[in-house]
This record gives structure tokens, sequence and C-alpha cells, in this order.
């Protein structure tokens, strides 16, 4: 029997999961201008992510155990004043937003930034962010899922393009895992994992794992695989989606990827699947309806 008492959650940014479903109480914590449509029995509470005070009052009030960031992007530097809010509010247990490949002894990449002109990228920034919450004495949970299956079309330019556009020679395996499916494992470990279980780890699923070859495979009558050395100018962030396709190139799209050593690591990808018996992960050819 579970000997969690996690109960009560607090969710900085947007994303969906099952917590409701399994008896939480749930507050959303959004910027004043957001108009987010929340689901029935979701509270959203206004603040200001940088501002510590708000912040910890308004965990505070809601008597919050475990607090959810789900940011990306720039907002990503708010996840150090979310962590000191957390801690003087007396929250149990924290969950940066990582919720992709690994980021631990993050480090500048030899693919270069992400985004022109960035003085940090995504990983260091999430890098930063849990070795800054040690640092404190807050205990936090890191999720590693890999790519997002649902964002397959986009990083290879599908859309813009009619082309599967792979960069390299994609024979690499990559880790790929359903938004939905993530929602739920990560709501299934929160309220059925004891503590020691949870505080300062870090979980490695994948819901698939294949090749951007195998991938592009399944888009053969829609878009035919094209190899490329660089996604056209003319694509929107085509930066970005170029230094992802780089990095799963040479293997670190799997999330049991080591950082630190540039191959595999000892913990292996999807080796936390089997923490949420009997769950079924969606493929890639299920989520994409291909």
């Amino acid at each position: 029997m579970s000997t969690n008492t996690y109960k009560s959650f607090a969710v900085a940014g947007v994303g969906k999961t099952s917590l409701l479903a399994r008896g939480a109480s749930v507050i959303v914590l959004t910027r004043s201008c957001s108009n987010k449509v929340l689901p029935e029995g979701v509270q959203a509470v206004q603040v200001d992510y940088a501002d510590v005070s708000t912040v910890t009052d308004a965990l505070k009030e809601h008597s919050v155990d475990v607090l959810i960031s789900t940011l990306s992007g720039e907002g990503l530097a708010a996840q150090i004043p979310l962590a000191d809010a957390a801690k003087t509010a007396g929250v149990q247990l924290y969950v940066p937003s990582e919720f992709g490949s690994p980021s631990e002894f993050g480090s500048p990449s030899k693919f270069g930034s992400p985004t022109d002109g960035a003085q940090e990228g995504m990983g260091e920034l999430k890098e930063k962010t849990a070795v800054y919450s040690k640092s404190i004495g807050l205990p936090s949970l890191r999720l590693y899922t890999g790519l997002f299956q649902e964002y397959v079309p986009l990083l290879t330019a599908v859309a813009e393009t009619g082309r599967f556009l792979i960069v390299g020679k994609g024979e690499a395996p990559v880790s790929f895992t359903a938004i939905p499916d993530i929602g739920e494992y990560l709501a299934y470990v929160l309220t059925t994992l004891p503590p020691d279980q949870l505080h300062d780890k870090i979980l490695r699923i994948e819901g698939q794992r294949s090749t951007m070859l195998e991938i592009g495979a399944l888009f053969a009558e829609k878009a035919p695989i094209e190899h490329v050395d660089n996604i056209p100018s003319s694509v929107p962030f085509a930066p970005l989606r170029e230094f992802l396709q780089k990095k799963f190139d040479v293997g670190a799209g799997s999330t049991g990827w080591d950082i630190s050593t540039g191959k595999e690591g000892s913990e292996p990808a999807g080796g936390a699947n089997e923490l949420y018996p009997g769950f079924k992960f969606k493929t890639v050819q299920e989520t994409l309806g291909l």
C-alpha cells in the first residue's frame, strides 16, 4: 500500500495531468494576462512567477505539497524563483520542467545554441534549476520523456515542405512519448509512489524507441523522406529544429543518454516505464493517426 501523502498540487504553466481523477486538489499558477480555460475543479491563482513573495503566499494558502512547472523557452528562467517560493512555503517536492531529453550535467553544446544569441541553452537552464533546488534543500523530481510524439511533423517540417526532412543519417534511436501519456504517468507516480522513490530522482520514460528513419517511413505516403544538411531558412524556427535533429543524430534524443560521456548511460531509456505497471504507452503511429 502506498505511503504517499501528496494530495495538493500546484501547476505553473500549461498542460494536463490526471491529478483530478485521482482525487487530488489542483491549482494553476497563472500570469495575470493569461486566459486559460481550466477543467472544472481547478482553481486559477494569478501570480507573477518572478515574485517569490506572492507565489509563496499562494502555495501556503492552498497547502501545496507538490509544485509542478511546465514552463518552457524563456519561461525556464522563472524556475529559480519558483524554487525559492516552494522552499519558503514548505512544499515537499518540486517537479521542474524537463519533459524532453536529458539535461543533467548540461553544458554548451558543440551544435551551438538552439536560439540565436542565447546565453544559455534550455538544457543548461534546466540543469541550473535542479542544482539550485538541491542547494537550498528542496527535493526535486526530473522526468525525461524524449520528444513529444505530437511534435514529429513540426520537427521535420512536414507541413512547410511536404517532405519528412532528416538532418544527418537519422539512424540513432530516439525516445518519443505522447503528451497525454506524460500527464497520466506523472499523475500516477506522484499520487502512488512513496516519497523516497521521488525525491531527487530522475525518471526516464519513453512511449516508443525508434530512429528518425523508422518514423519517417510512417509518413511515406504523405511526406517522403529527404536527407538534408540544414533545415531551410524559410521554415519558421529552422535553427531550433536543426539543432534538435543534430542532437538526435548522435544519440542525444534518447532518454538514456548521458551528456557527460556522450553515450548511453547506465540508467536505460524507458527504465522508469515499469513504475506504472500495466500502463500502455501510445506509439507515434497511434498518436498521429498514421
